[in-house]
């Protein structure tokens, strides 16, 4: 079974990361079906029969593998071609380090890496760094980006629609506090703060009070809402980049097997 490493920083990234992709996988490739994917690929962690891991969780993991016997190349966080590595670019490498040693027993294909930017560009340069590092080497390994600007509540809210008289006007509410609309410029929420002013900057909260905390709903913003709408409003979070890198690095490897 082919394996895709799924890198995020909580269960909640991944849960939307790899909703999204399946759907864009079943949107490009004719013969693929939400009952099918599962016979295809799976998404897994650098641990055999999880689902993802954790950004936090890297060294613990490298760790572990260490302690049951595994023997790999030890990092080292040397530049590339130069430059200095960004933030999240030594992780990454060591990430990826681990991938090609794994590759000898395990089918693993793609590694995506998904991040909340948090008014740190820089990550994504790091991220970048990671994969013009391994985009050439052998067996080959298709690397995906979901960089979310500024997190991922902002691609929830790229996929918020109201669905009744109440949440339309708790939108208009906060449409008029905010004096734009969050669901189709949520880059600009770039408060991580919970105390007012500044809290209905949050996209955090936003999101809460749009769905009210309900997880299922929060959900239907990315399984439900169009992929079209989704590309036009994700254009300056990261959503429409990384929509566009599952398209192109994924497909290929589904239609190749």
């Amino acid at each position: 079974m082919l394996e895709f490493i799924v890198i995020v920083e909580s269960s909640a990234d991944a849960r939307t990361a790899t909703k999204l992709a399946e759907r864009v996988l079943t949107e490009q490739i004719d013969w693929l079906d939400d009952d099918s994917v599962q016979y295809y690929f799976q998404w897994t962690g650098l641990l055999e029969g999880t689902e993802y891991s954790c950004w936090k969780d890297i060294d613990k993991i490298v760790a572990s593998l260490k302690s049951s016997g595994l023997r790999f190349p030890r990092y080292l966080g040397h530049p590339i071609k130069g430059v200095p590595l960004k933030a999240d670019g030594a992780a990454s490498i060591k990430v990826l380090n681990l991938v090609r040693f794994l590759q000898r027993t395990r089918q693993i294909r793609s590694v995506i890496f998904i991040r909340d930017l948090d008014n740190q560009p820089e990550r994504r340069e790091g991220l970048e760094q990671a994969r013009s590092q391994h985009i050439n080497q052998e067996p080959k390994l298709e690397i995906v980006i979901g960089a979310a600007d500024p997190k991922r509540e902002a691609w929830v809210l790229n996929g918020f629609i109201p669905s009744n008289q109440q949440e339309e006007q708790i939108l208009e509410q906060i449409k008029s506090e905010l004096t734009f609309d969050p669901c189709i410029e949520s880059h600009r929420l770039r408060s991580n703060s919970q105390e007012e002013p500044d809290r209905i900057r949050n996209p955090k909260v936003v999101v809460g009070q749009l769905t009210s905390e309900d997880i299922e709903r929060e959900r239907q913003c990315w399984e439900d809402t169009s992929l079209q709408l989704l590309r036009e409003r994700g254009v300056n979070t990261g959503l429409k980049d990384y929509m566009c890198e599952v398209k192109e690095r994924l497909s290929s490897i589904i239609s190749s097997e």
